[in-house]
């Protein structure tokens, strides 16, 4: 049959217009909100499946018909953790795909959140909507382009990319760009990401949008926050069920029995407290009444028809940002807002709720420390180890010429008492100071509650050149207990304390060792934040009277500090020249065997409890009897204990070679 064949057939012929007319008339101008809820299902798999309905979350209805106000050239959102921004953002992809199409770029931080977010978020997506995958490239096929860096559609196309490849966000410029999570982004030596993003629209002029967002991180090193306050500054305004005044939600009015705080910065008047948090709620700020969760929720979906809702503190000038705290969310309870906030405050994690449950940027006090203050608070153990202190890390660090370690006991919530701290004189390359570093690691400590600990884990630094980094392979290779092991330090925003092993080579014979990376910055703010607590509890690091001025000086030598670095604010710890910083580096060591072994410190410390021995006395503090052996050591201008250490050897740390 002829291709023309089709012209003698008139539906044939109506149809082949219809079809070509769909691409040539304008699309209805409706609602981005209205439009998702007529085309968008959420897949299985979700908290809530099926169709989309901003009813159930009102205050996302703003959110994305913010795309589509007039004159609008840049949108951000800082909202805490499930509270659908992500949604947003792929309700905003899919209306650029099928609605009205336009090419876009979608980026997420790493290569590894850019497959994830293609095989659990955006396909799925696709996949569930039909007038979304109708117009998409099929995987494979001749029509276009779909694999993992690109989907083409009818009208445009869709590349992700990832904050670390500059490479992929110069090759192509869009009118439509998306950021999720810009906190997390790391600058490369171009520059910033976000940056970088922004100019592949530029080009673009009226036409161009850029969505960009995250939960906050810390306070002046937040590009979300700094981009929110750049904006219209947006907040829901909820009406209160009681006396009908609007007001946006704030933590300093959530209400429990048992509060004792006012805000986030006095959150450790809350801990040792009676709690009930079935008793949570909302308290106005008008007229002080309670308000139960199905007032806050009904308030809440009930705003936009009261005439409330969002309302920018700042003029539109085509930027308009977005602050959303969980206690927006009509899926979750009030109190387990407060379970989360007091589990937190429990594990001296604050920041975490702050930034995830509040939105909000948690404000450092790692710049306050100091040493004078925290050597004015040491106090007089009853004994070696205090009851408070259960479990035994030690973290050594290596130099050229000695080895440097603190003793460190832990309790409950990760309260710290520093037990020891020493130098060992010696030549890392030779057999000695490695010999004195078993004796200690062999060592008993007495608890006060008349028990003997020994070191049940300790961290080793390889860092330094190729023939000590060896040499401590070779002493860590040679002792068969794993509680003793090879860390390697590596700075960088976002690192875990302690990642995931990797197998390094070591020797003639090839065998290999467990190196464990760890995040120094992370680690280092989680120490100085802890050392600025001024209360007994979870966190809190407990020092004795003999430690001397030195020592603290190095604990406290590196402080916290904010450069700008082609416009960007980036945190750096800065030590003065000449300072030194190796009683930091040991207790974050320490705190790194510790995040290994993850031992379960109420458990341990419950048992010790059951143990029938009798507890030391006050002042009937005492060595270990039935000496074995005494070792005389070197002395230095930083030992906690006498010279000479007596010893009990009751269990080998490590085979010797």
């Amino acid at each position: 049959m002829s291709d023309l064949s089709i012209f003698s057939n008139f539906y044939s012929v109506m149809d082949a217009l219809k079809r070509s007319m769909e691409h040539l008339v304008p699309p209805p101008d409706i609602k981005p909100s209205v439009w998702a809820e007529k085309n968008i299902k959420i897949p299985a798999g979700n908290a809530i499946p099926g169709p989309i309905n901003f009813d159930n979350a009102p205050y996302q209805r703003g959110m994305i018909d913010a795309i589509k106000e007039y004159g609008v050239r840049r949108i951000t959102y800082m909202t805490g953790a499930q509270l659908g921004k992500t949604t947003i953002q792929q309700c905003a992809t899919g209306y650029f795909i099928a609605h009205e199409p336009k090419s876009q770029i979608f980026v997420q931080p790493t290569q590894g959140d850019v497959q994830t977010f293609l095989e659990t978020k955006l396909r799925p997506m696709i996949e569930a909507n039909s007038s979304i995958a109708q117009r998409m490239a099929k995987p494979r096929s001749r029509d276009g382009v779909n694999n993992s860096r690109m989907i083409s559609y009818i009208g445009g196309w869709l590349m992700f990319s990832w904050a670390g490849s500059p490479k992929t966000l110069r090759s192509r410029s869009a009118p439509i760009t998306h950021a999720d999570e810009i906190d997390g982004m790391q600058a490369t030596a171009e520059g910033d990401p976000v940056e970088l993003l922004s100019q592949r629209s530029a080009t673009f002029g009226d036409q161009a949008l850029r969505t960009e967002s995250s939960t906050p991180t810390v306070k002046g090193a937040s590009r979300v926050e700094s981009a929110y306050y750049r904006g219209d500054r947006r907040r829901y305004y909820v009406p209160c069920p009681k006396c009908g005044e609007a007001q946006y939600l704030k933590w300093e009015n959530v209400y429990w029995d048992g509060r004792h705080s006012t805000n986030i910065q006095d959150a450790r008047e809350d801990l040792d407290q009676e709690h009930d948090v079935d008793s949570a709620g909302y308290r106005c700020e008008c007229c002080d009444q309670i308000w139960s969760d199905g007032e806050r929720i009904a308030a809440i979906r009930n705003a936009e028809k009261l005439g409330h809702g969002w309302k920018a503190e700042l003029p539109y000038k085509g930027h308009i940002s977005f602050h959303a705290p969980e206690m927006l969310s009509t899926f979750r309870k009030m109190s387990d807002i407060v379970q989360s906030y007091l589990d937190k405050l429990a594990l001296d994690d604050l920041q975490v709720f702050v930034n995830v449950s509040l939105g909000e940027t948690f404000e450092e006090n790692a710049d306050k420390v100091d040493a004078d203050s925290l050597q004015n608070r040491a106090e007089e153990y009853k004994a070696t180890v205090p009851l408070g202190g259960v479990y035994l890390t030690c973290g050594i660090d290596m130099q050229m010429d000695r080895l440097e370690l603190e003793i460190v006991a832990w309790g409950v919530g990760e309260e710290s008492w520093s037990i020891d701290y020493r130098v060992l004189w010696g030549d890392p390359l030779g057999e000695e100071v490695w010999q004195d570093l078993d004796d200690v690691l062999e060592e008993t400590y007495m608890h006060e509650s008349g028990s003997q600990l020994n070191i049940s884990a300790a961290c080793l630094d390889t860092g330094g050149t190729k023939g000590y980094t060896q040499a401590a392979y070779e002493y860590i290779k040679s002792r068969r207990n794993r509680k003793l092991f090879a860390i390697k330090g590596r700075g960088g925003w976002g690192l875990p304390i302690v990642q995931s092993p990797q197998r390094k080579q070591s020797g003639k014979d090839k065998r290999k060792i467990d190196l464990f990376i760890v995040g120094t910055d992370e680690a280092k703010l989680v120490v100085t934040r802890r050392l600025t607590l001024e209360k007994g509890g979870p966190g809190y690091c407990h020092f004795p009277v003999q430690r001397e001025a030195e020592w603290y000086k190095q604990l406290t030598a590196e402080k916290l500090v904010l450069k700008y670095i082609k416009g960007q604010p980036i945190r750096e710890w800065h030590k003065p020249d000449r300072a030194r910083n190796e009683g930091l580096d040991c207790r974050v060591y320490a705190l790194a065997a510790l995040k290994i072994m993850q031992p379960n410190l109420k458990r341990i410390k419950e048992r010790l409890q059951q143990q029938d021995v009798e507890p030391i006395q006050e002042n009937e503090a005492k060595p270990v009897k039935n000496v074995a052996k005494v070792v005389v050591r070197k002395k230095s201008n930083l030992k906690g204990q006498s010279s000479t250490t007596v010893v009990k050897k009751k269990k080998v740390f490590g085979n010797r070679k």
